[in-house]
């Protein structure tokens, strides 16, 4: 294997194995940026040592070990400076012996729910929405600095910065590494869940830049999810969520054309998406029926994805079962984009009017004055209805509200098609 060979594969180990090392390094040294620093310094090791002397049978066993002696030699240097002050005491001594003796103790520990505390440390509510999902990115995706500004679209130092103000959010506000328990358990669970759906919704339909999918966002949410489903499998939202994720992102082929350009919902060749996907998210939906009879807000999305994914053509799709499906979703979860999902499945089951009707409510929405799909769906509704010159203006309008490049191309290609009466009905996609 040569060197370069080399390298790959400590990139691959360490997308896979990292998560699994800072938490357990996390659940020792009871801080998330110092386990951080020290999972670092083991990768280092491995770079510097594994070119020469082979990759070793259990690389993410080495990475542990290392990176736990690492910690144990910072201990003890720290033990050693602190001796020199004689004012310290004793006390203080024995403490940082012990606390040496517990590390060692810990080398061959195994990880048990340490990944899933880490989990729950990542996606803290303490920390803003943005923060969680650099922090979790980072943490449990793995993924560098530059990775994640380049997803986002955003500077490395904003991430860079972002990162280390929830490290340190989380030591200030003493956040424990334990999973929640009682009633504190499904407000935090669903910070996680949100933060994972976050990251896929970032790959599915990027808000800005030149491509609308991002794939490797969707990949590391997917993988998030099913790690989560694992670590709590009796937790039907989060079956529910990965089996609108596995749903979701069994069309991505279909969502794009050769040179990039989107494909809506009901122009997509369903040959063409993925079956092994499809066939999964149907199994995390059924479990996540199985375990809760009625269905949670994802596991209702789910359940709604679902029908799109069992209809073999755009013809045959039960759109009045999605619409009630999208009535009993906005009184679990009610929200302004629940509503404007639940317009389009009312004007394609019972015809545009019925939906401009609905739209219409929400025009005066303060959270979607800025809001893209808002005028978009208005104005496919508007089309339908034979109100050309209006279609065109919502069009443009949804153009000009898009950060996202081809996006914008397909607004401003219907806006003009609005001219020769072939502006094509936006269904989701």
């Amino acid at each position: 294997m040569t060197a370069t060979d080399t390298h790959r594969a400590i990139d691959a180990i360490w997308r896979i194995e990292s998560a699994r090392i800072i938490a357990g390094l996390t659940r020792i040294v009871r801080d998330v940026g110092l386990a951080e620093d020290l999972a670092q310094d083991a990768l280092v090791a491995a770079l510097e040592q594994w070119p020469e002397s082979g990759i070793p049978d259990n690389p993410g066993a080495w990475l542990m070990a290392t990176a736990k002696h690492r910690a144990i030699d910072r201990l003890r240097r720290g033990s050693l400076a602190e001796r020199k002050h004689q004012e310290i005491g004793r006390e203080l001594d024995a403490r940082q012996e012990m606390a040496v003796a517990e590390l060692e103790a810990a080398i061959d520990d195994p990880i048990g729910d340490d990944l899933l505390r880490l989990v729950f440390i990542s996606c803290h509510p303490v920390l803003p929405a943005e923060a969680r999902v650099a922090l979790t990115l980072r943490l449990l995706g793995g993924l560098t600095t530059d990775e994640i500004a380049r997803a986002f679209l955003v500077a490395e130092s904003t991430i860079a910065q972002r990162i280390v103000r929830a490290k340190r959010t989380l030591a200030e506000a003493g956040v424990p590494f334990e999973v929640p328990r009682g009633a504190q358990l499904a407000a935090r669970l669903s910070s996680v869940l949100e933060v994972i759906y976050l990251i896929f919704n970032e790959g599915y339909s990027a808000t800005a830049g030149a491509d609308w999918l991002r794939p490797a966002l969707c990949e590391d949410a997917l993988r998030l999810g099913r790690i989560l489903a694992e670590l709590a499998p009796n937790e039907p939202e989060v079956h529910g969520l990965v089996a609108l994720m596995e749903i979701q992102a069994s069309r991505s082929r279909a969502r794009v054309d050769a040179s990039g350009e989107p494909i809506l919902l009901l122009d997509q060749n369903r040959g063409q998406w993925d079956q092994l996907l499809i066939r999964r998210g149907l199994a995390a939906l059924e479990r996540a029926e199985r375990l809760d009879g009625a269905r949670g807000p994802y596991a209702m999305q789910a359940a709604i994805a679902a029908c799109h994914a069992r209809a073999r053509t755009a013809a045959e799709t039960d759109w009045p079962h999605i619409a009630t499906l999208y009535g009993t979703l906005a009184q679990l979860a009610p929200s302004p984009i629940v509503e404007l999902n639940r317009a389009v499945a009312v004007a394609m089951a019972f015809g545009p009017q019925a939906g401009l009707e609905l739209i219409d409510s929400l025009t005066s929405e303060p959270s979607l004055k800025a809001y893209h799909l808002l005028p978009s769906v208005r104005g496919d509704f508007l089309f339908k209805l034979g109100r050309v010159a209006e279609a065109q203006a919502e069009f443009e309008r949804a153009a000009s509200l898009t950060r996202n490049a081809r996006e914008q191309e397909l607004l401003l290609k219907r806006a003009r098609a609005c001219g020769d009466g072939s502006a094509s009905v936006e269904a989701g996609s």
